[in-house]
């Protein structure tokens, strides 16, 4: 059964439409959406059925860890054991952005979250993304709409029908704005280091 597509405005998406999807993810379920890059796939971080569900469906391999789009930027201080004042820093001048933290993460996180001990987070400015965070109350997966191996879609009508038929909404709102992917940056050490230099210089 393929995906229930509902089309939404990008900046201003239906209240009622974002908390439909937020159900079926508190269900279970997996939810494609649109992001300030690409699309993406969302699953509830604290369902480990949805999570372990998402990594079959996409041929996720064990050590590519799902990154997270936070509901609110507090959040982090429930995912992450410590928060360095320079990490909070680049979220105060970043957050919401494309500006992924690497933050050690705390006991109990699923294994598909969290890689050498790191989980890594950000807030997106893309009114869709992080309305649909905020209608779950908690972190969603920015793992991109694809499966693995092939290209990351930046339009709905990119996506494949397989990936499509595994989720149960998708929220689509046009082209995304596609480019960089976000910043990656390891905040565990101090001065913290960039993994990997995208949308946001540092």
């Amino acid at each position: 059964m393929s995906a229930l597509v509902l089309a939404l405005d990008p900046e201003h998406p239906s209240p009622v439409f974002l908390k439909w999807a937020a159900q079926e993810l508190l269900d279970g379920g997996l939810v494609i959406y649109p992001t300030e890059t690409l699309y993406g796939i969302a699953a509830d971080a604290a369902n480990p059925v949805a999570l372990e569900r998402l990594a079959a469906l996409k041929g996720r391999e064990p050590n590519k860890p799902f990154g997270l789009i936070l509901s609110r930027p507090q959040e982090a201080d429930d995912l992450a054991q410590e928060i360095s004042p320079a990490a909070r820093q680049l979220m105060a001048r970043h957050w919401p952005g494309p500006l992924t933290l690497v933050l050690q993460a705390k006991s109990g996180l699923h294994p598909s979250l969290v890689h050498r001990g790191g989980v890594a987070m950000r807030c997106s400015p893309h009114p869709v993304a992080a309305g649909l965070a905020l209608a779950l109350g908690r972190a969603i997966t920015a793992t991109s709409a694809n499966l693995s191996g092939q290209p990351a879609p930046d339009k709905a009508a990119d996506l494949d029908p397989a990936l499509v038929d595994g989720c149960e909404v998708l929220l689509d709102s046009g082209p995304t704005p596609g480019g960089t992917a976000s910043t990656v940056v390891d905040a565990r050490v101090e001065p913290p280091v960039v993994l990997r230099q995208g949308a946001i210089k540092i």
